[in-house]
């Protein structure tokens, strides 16, 4: 196939007074869409898992605090009301880098607003730029990658989704997949399930199959048999937080799988925009790991699969070091960690 195809899919619409999120809980067996008035709302929505993903939750973010200053613009204190709105938000779920930029982004324009209708016209510009941004550098991302990738056609595997479900539209490890499939240069998509949550299975097999990219469901653990196989040249994931020195936070199971694929001679790409790079944080060691329920991991749709009871361990994301990542690309461009040798 040829042509840069938009998907069929997107997480969030804003509609000026409110926010409509697609329900991702429920994919794929329902597509219902919920609807948010109040910054409240939206960081209930971030911290419940009706969005995820770190671009698309720093969107909401954005429309979220957009939604506290038409609240707030009643009220003499309006500009403390959209401070405090502010801080529930920052705080829906930690390890996410975007969530705080793009707070911090509207904060700034904020600081400029002389009155409380000035705020919110300025604050919901800078959230319609932070969205239609991100689907920009969602373009060049793809672009930058397939400028180092040979033309095979080759296959690839992912982990979690990183689609146009988890950013403001195209997708950003998705996207580079979208882009190499719309290129002629993809055979097919291995797509880990990614427990717990099922990301995997739920939302990126569901994404490519609204499309036609061939895509092959497997569980986490069969990675390593389906690299030991060969035909698998990259896998390709997103980021929730990279450091200064590259280490990259991001959904749990990535760190053993950049192993498995460093065992097998398989390229490891991060691709993420640069909002994720937190140049304060040195290395991983310093990123906050988010841990949920233990529900998350004894049940599956309210039935249980596990003993009642039962010590659980739950971290959301993992780190993988840098040196187990070949390259990182950004709408900025490309940063390779490991030395380009023949691709």
């Amino acid at each position: 196939m040829t042509g840069n195809q938009e998907p069929s899919t997107t997480a969030l619409l804003w509609h000026g007074d409110h926010l409509a999120l697609l329900d991702q809980r429920l994919l794929p067996e329902r597509e219902v869409w919920l609807t948010y008035t109040d910054a409240d709302g939206v960081a209930s929505a971030i911290r419940d898992m009706v969005v995820r993903g770190a671009p698309a939750i720093g969107i909401c973010a954005a429309y979220g605090l957009v939604l506290a200053a038409r609240q707030a613009a009643r009220y003499d204190d309006w500009r403390a009301l959209i401070q405090s709105a502010a801080r529930t938000l920052a705080g829906a779920r930690p390890t996410a880098v975007n969530l705080s930029w793009a707070l911090q982004r509207l904060q700034s324009v904020l600081n400029d607003a002389d009155d409380a209708r000035e705020a919110i016209r300025r604050l919901d510009l800078e959230a319609r730029a932070i969205h239609d941004e991100d689907v920009a550098a969602n373009h060049r991302m793809a672009e930058h990658a397939l400028s180092i990738m040979d033309h095979g056609p080759f296959a690839v595997l992912t982990h979690c989704n990183t689609g146009s479900l988890a950013t403001g539209g195209y997708g950003t490890a998705l996207g580079v997949i979208r882009h190499l499939w719309h290129q002629g240069r993809l055979t097919r998509v291995y797509a880990d399930e990614t427990r717990p949550w099922l990301q995997g299975s739920r939302l990126t097999a569901w994404e490519l199959q609204q499309e036609g990219i061939p895509v092959t469901l497997n569980t986490d653990g069969a990675a390593a048999q389906i690299l030991r196989r060969g035909d698998v040249r990259w896998v390709i994931v997103g980021a929730d937080r990279i450091t200064a020195n590259g280490d990259v936070a991001n959904k749990i199971g990535t760190y053993g799988l950049a192993v498995l694929a460093r065992h097998h001679g398989v390229r490891v790409m991060v691709v993420a925009p640069s909002s994720t790079v937190d140049r304060s944080l040195s290395s991983g060691d310093d990123i906050p790991i988010e841990e949920r329920g233990a529900d998350e991991l004894r049940m599956i749709q309210g039935l249980p699969i596990a003993p009642d009871g039962i010590s659980v361990y739950n971290p959301v994301f993992d780190v993988t070091p840098a040196d187990l990542v070949d390259v990182i690309v950004t709408e900025q461009g490309v940063t390779w960690l490991q030395t380009p040798s023949s691709l």
